[in-house]
């Protein structure tokens, strides 16, 4: 797979490549979280093509860095932060002719409408935070303990 990634990405870079500016530039190693919040800052955009993912944290990584309110996040419908990050460019990722058109719609997007789109996307991503999520966690599974309670039989009662 890797080596497949590897080979198109020379092959787009040799056929747009201007100068020493290149469309991809492809790192094939682990990077910190400082090195990656610098290329979010840097992209036009970011996509994120999950075919089943529970919640993609790329996405809100993206989002959380664009300070500047500019960029555009292309993102899965099959990626559970779609249900959240509404203001993303929502995508079908096995539709090829649908990524492409929110790739030129992403890069052709004037700015004051992807500053709208990220300052909706950044508040949400401020409001429902990890620590909110907690909160929410533990709310839920005490509600489970409370009804899983309120069913036991008496006598299993008594004998807590």
């Amino acid at each position: 797979m890797l080596g497949e990634v590897t080979g198109e990405a020379e092959r787009i870079n040799a056929r747009f490549q201007a100068g020493h500016w290149k469309p991809i530039v492809l790192l094939k190693r682990h990077h910190s979280h400082q090195e990656i919040s610098r290329f979010y800052r840097a992209a036009s955009l970011c996509m994120v093509t999950s075919l089943h993912d529970g919640m993609n944290l790329v996405a809100k990584e993206f989002v959380a860095s664009r300070e500047d309110n500019q960029g555009v996040l292309i993102l899965s419908t099959f990626a559970g932060a779609a249900l959240e990050l509404t203001d993303a460019l929502l995508v079908n990722p096995y539709d090829v002719q649908q990524l492409a058109s929110a790739i030129q719609s992403a890069l052709a997007m004037p700015g004051d409408e992807q500053a709208t789109r990220m300052q909706h996307m950044r508040n949400f991503v401020r409001e429902h935070n990890v620590y909110r999520w907690a909160a929410s966690l533990l709310s839920d599974l005490t509600e489970i303990r409370i009804d899983a309670a309120d069913r036991a039989e008496p006598s299993e009662t008594l004998a807590r």
